[in-house]
């Protein structure tokens, strides 16, 4: 008699994942999202390092043991529960609906008269009693959030029905190796192999997350804590940037200068690739400090710029003026090159064949049913949408839904299957194009829930789970007790941070800093469907401006090409062009050091196998410091409003 073998697949959501998702939800969450508002996207990987460590401290003194399938999850489970929702917003569902409320009560709002045209299924009007008195817990909220709820549920499922059989085709089919992905899989699990011993990667992250403690000190903490008692917040380092931009334009008119004071910007540069960081920094400097110059001195370009501007309304003048045609051109030229080399992969491909039998134990469903849930969902978000936007084209919705979502996830799983990142594989600017081309006029198709996705990373995903023998359905049901429970502490935490003040204020240096930004951006591009004659971004778009910019993005990949030089480079370039030398040059410092420095005094092969932990270490000390200090404040703005 045999003894029977254990099964290759190992479930790996259990109640170890649940109590992960509750630690983080209720725990960790909080200042995640406090932090977001103060410091901005500084949270990187803390919550799932944090988490993980517990966890495993926990079972190496409870004489037990977790599997890498359970870590994993734990993984994943805390990384969808702080997740970024945009504009450096944590939180979940309802940090979207303290954007939202921002936005209507905002002066880009006003100055564009959208504050009277944004639709209340989004958010409550400007003069709401749900607004002025800041609460979710009010009648005018029933629609938006009962919409954002069903969006949530039609995304996700959406999202596994057609990123799994777009993993078995890129994957099983087209034999295509994911090279990132056994990356990823390695560094999740490399402290579940060291449990038993304090290796080199636990004195390396031990290394990153005293450097994120200390610089957190005086990053962090002093800013939060000193907010409880003082009307402006004590800041010893300058939050987010030192902006140079009103003086270095009395030089150099139009151009745009300053220096990022996040420490993580320095190392996130020990960690991409060095020809990206050096494209990356080079595009950002043409930009900022070259062309903007010369564009203004020597053409009529850049004639909304005026002297004594700071980087903000800099940055929004020059891109009407000129660099939002030539970023769209680059980018239809990057989406071309994207497409040109999927395709030409698939021609030269002799590996595809038929769909294998999937390996048994390992949680597989049908693909007719996976691509059946799919479609009803998609369907369901296109019959949404034209309810709520009916004199927007049907037809465009449709082709959003069933031939571009499709369509691009394809192409991006493809990218992610070749080179490990979905670079250079979507066109910009199609949603925009689409709603300023139909004739639609109107507020509300921007904030309808248009069914355009890209879901390629749920291939990498799954190949992920497929390396640590980890069955699919775990992350299935991780991904549902993490819906339930975020959508829970979203509202929670949201709704109590809410009401003890508005955000943003001069408590939350980040927001304030950057949420009008982004808030004048928005409004440019909605005020182009409701007043069409005299919109901003109708005017800004160039034909000759987006051809030329089409034109030399291909000229530029070609030089590349024959230049024998580095393809990350081209892709770094185009991809700095949106980006401020604040944030550039920090990333280039980074990547001179670690290649030039660190790189010859421990190797290159060690160094990179250092770096990125090096980096978790540092966000998981900076985040603890943060949680810390964030939860001070918390309690005592929950204290003080007890007590007055």
């Amino acid at each position: 008699m045999t003894e029977a073998k254990e099964p290759i697949y190992q479930e790996g959501f259990n109640g170890r994942a649940i109590v992960a998702a509750l630690f983080v939800g209720f725990i960790i969450l909080p200042g995640a999202i406090y932090l977001g508002l103060v410091n901005g996207p500084v949270i990187g990987g803390m919550a799932q390092w944090v988490t993980i460590i517990l966890f495993l401290e926990v079972a190496k003194r409870s004489l037990s043991k977790l599997s890498r399938q359970e870590v994993y999850i734990i993984y994943l489970v805390a990384g969808g529960m702080v997740a970024q929702a945009g504009f450096a917003l944590y939180g979940g569902a309802f940090a979207f609906k303290i954007w939202d409320q921002y936005f209507i009560q905002s002066q880009a709002a006003r100055s564009y008269g959208l504050d009277q045209a944004i639709p209340s299924w989004v958010v409550p009007p400007p003069d709401s009693y749900a607004l002025t008195h800041r609460t979710f817990f009010h009648r005018d909220w029933l629609i938006p959030i009962g919409l954002l709820l069903c969006l949530q549920v039609l995304n996700k499922v959406s999202l596994f029905g057609l990123g799994y059989p777009i993993f078995r085709i890129t994957r099983e089919r087209e034999n295509l190796e994911f090279p990132m992905a056994p990356v990823a899989v390695g560094g999740v699990t490399a402290l579940v192999e060291s449990t038993g011993q304090e290796g080199w990667r636990w004195r390396v992250f031990s290394t990153g997350g005293m450097i994120g403690v200390l610089y957190g000190l005086f990053y962090t903490a002093i800013p939060v804590v000193t907010g409880l008692f003082m009307s402006q917040p004590l800041q010893l380092i300058q939050i987010p940037f030192f902006d140079f931009t009103a003086k270095v334009g009395s030089k150099m008119p139009a151009a745009s200068m300053g220096i990022s004071t996040d420490l993580g910007s320095l190392l996130v540069g020990f960690v991409l690739p060095f020809w990206v960081v050096v494209g990356t920094s080079v595009g950002s400097v043409a930009r900022n400090l070259v062309m903007n110059p010369i564009l203004r001195a020597h053409t009529h370009l850049l004639d909304t710029w005026k002297p004594g501007m700071s980087v903000i309304p800099t940055q929004v003048s020059n891109s009407l003026d000129f660099w939002l045609s030539v970023s769209i051109g680059t980018g239809i030229a990057v989406g071309l090159i994207g497409l040109w080399s999927v395709g030409r992969r698939l021609l030269l491909d002799r590996k595809r064949g038929a769909l294998s039998t999937p390996p048994p134990g390992r949680g597989d469903f049908k693909i007719a049913y996976s691509l059946a849930a799919w479609a009803l969902s998609t369907a369901a978000l296109v019959g949404l949408c034209h309810h709520l936007v009916p004199t927007f084209p049907l037809w465009l919705l449709l082709v959003f839904g069933f031939v571009l979502t499709p369509a691009l996830t394809y192409v991006s799983a493809r990218m992610f299957g070749i080179t490990g990142t979905p670079t250079g594989v979507s066109f910009p600017m199609v949603r925009e194009a689409a709603f300023i081309l139909s004739d639609y006029q109107g507020a509300a198709i921007w904030f309808a829930p248009v069914p355009y996705f890209d879901f390629g990373f749920t291939a990498q995903q799954f190949t992920q789970l497929d390396l640590l023998r980890c069955k699919f359905k775990s992350w299935i049901k991780a991904a549902a007790a993490v819906f339930l429970l975020l959508f829970l502490c979203s509202l929670l935490f949201w709704a109590l941070l809410w009401r003890m003040g508005p955000i943003p204020s001069s408590l939350y240096p980040y927001a304030q800093k950057m949420w009008p930004y982004h808030a004048t951006l928005r409004a440019i591009w909605v005020s182009s469907t409701v007043d069409r004659e005299n919109s901003w971004v109708i005017q800004a778009l160039k034909p000759s401006l987006i051809l030329g910019g089409g034109a030399g993005g291909l000229l530029t990949y070609g030089l590349c090409l024959l230049l024998k030089l580095p393809t990350q480079l081209f892709y770094g370039m185009v991809g700095g062009i949106g980006v401020w030398p604040h944030h550039a040059m920090p990333m280039l410092m980074g990547a001179l050091l670690g290649r030039f420095y660190f790189a010859k005094k421990f190797g290159a092969s060690s160094w990179k196998k250092y770096a990125p932990i090096l980096l978790a270490g540092y966000g998981c000390g900076l985040g603890l410091v943060g949680m810390m200090s964030a939860s001070i404040t918390l309690i005592g703005k929950a204290v003080s409003q007890i007590v007055f």
